[in-house]
């Protein structure tokens, strides 16, 4: 049996979308975007036209590609992307059977047939490359969200602890709550920001949050310290933790009697966008957003 000859980007596309959905896979299902990326880079073998940038839009060629075809996934139900964040369905996982060309041409044949039935006909040429059309469009727009979120995760990176303990104090302003309580550089006793929904703390719910900003994930026995000091009717935990928390401390919290909402960095991001048109503008001033605004394709 002759095998199928697909042309370079095809070929690029089958490798790399199929070693992501078996990123994602060994992930527990979900990943940021961008660490799907950064490990695909170290998987697949890239040469120089790979890697090289396109000159009107300065896109690196095999990531380009990558978010071009993982549309066909998305329609295909196999993917998912919400805010930087990508999530592999259980229909993905199985498609990871079919190997590289063949997860590839089933997502293909999934997005044409969505096509077929609610978009106008395509060029060939916009098909293979991404040069136009709603797919194209909305190729680029993922690989623009990405490229803002990182941009978010870096500058918030280069704070330091007490900088990030004021930035989550204004998004709980932005969300409606007062802050009277912000704890200063020492020790705080495990609460680093205490929210109310009204100035005197007389309504429900009262929010004690902590916060670590780090690269290494938050542990079961720092969640268990924010659940002991959850002890008035009303109390609610609030974790913040730039690195992430562990699998046992996300079980921690989800079987605990009382109620302790984890923050990571991708959902305070996330969170933050939602919210920035509600904050003042000193708030603002500590992560500032530029909003641009263009035609986005549904998927």
């Amino acid at each position: 049996m002759v095998k199928e000859k697909l042309s370079p980007s095809r070929e690029l596309a089958a490798k790399a979308i199929f070693a992501a959905f078996q990123i994602l896979k060994e992930k527990g299902g979900q990943a940021p975007g961008r660490d799907v990326i950064a490990e695909i880079e170290k998987r697949v073998p890239l040469d120089e036209w790979a890697k090289a940038t396109y000159e009107k839009s300065g896109y690196v060629r095999w990531q380009s590609i990558l978010h071009f075809f993982s549309i066909d996934c998305i329609k295909a139900g196999y993917l998912v992307k919400k805010k930087g964040v990508w999530y592999l369905t259980p229909e993905g996982e199985t498609a990871i059977k079919l190997g590289d060309v063949g997860l590839l041409k089933a997502a293909t044949t999934a997005y044409r047939k969505w096509k077929d039935e609610n978009q106008p006909p395509e060029s060939a040429e916009n098909q293979e490359t991404g040069d136009g059309g709603q797919k194209g469009e909305e190729a680029t727009i993922h690989e623009t969200e990405q490229l803002a979120i990182a941009g978010l995760k870096k500058q918030i990176g280069l704070m330091n602890a007490y900088e990030f303990q004021d930035l989550v104090a204004a998004l709980l302003r932005g969300m409606g709550y007062y802050t009277p309580i912000v704890a200063n550089p020492g020790k705080d006793g495990g609460v680093d920001v205490v929210a109310y929904r009204d100035p005197l703390g007389t309504v429900p719910p009262r929010i004690k949050v902590q916060i670590k900003h780090r690269d290494v994930p938050a542990s079961v026995p720092e969640v268990r310290q924010l659940m002991g000091l959850l002890q008035k009717d009303g109390d609610v935990g609030m974790f913040v933790s730039s690195g992430g928390f562990t699998p046992d401390a996300k079980s921690t919290a989800r079987g605990s009697h009382v109620h302790v909402e984890l923050i990571d960095l991708e959902r305070f991001i996330a969170l933050w966008q939602e919210f920035y048109p509600k904050l003042t503008d000193e708030d603002k001033s500590l992560l500032s957003l530029k909003p641009i605004y263009f035609y986005a394709p549904s998927v």
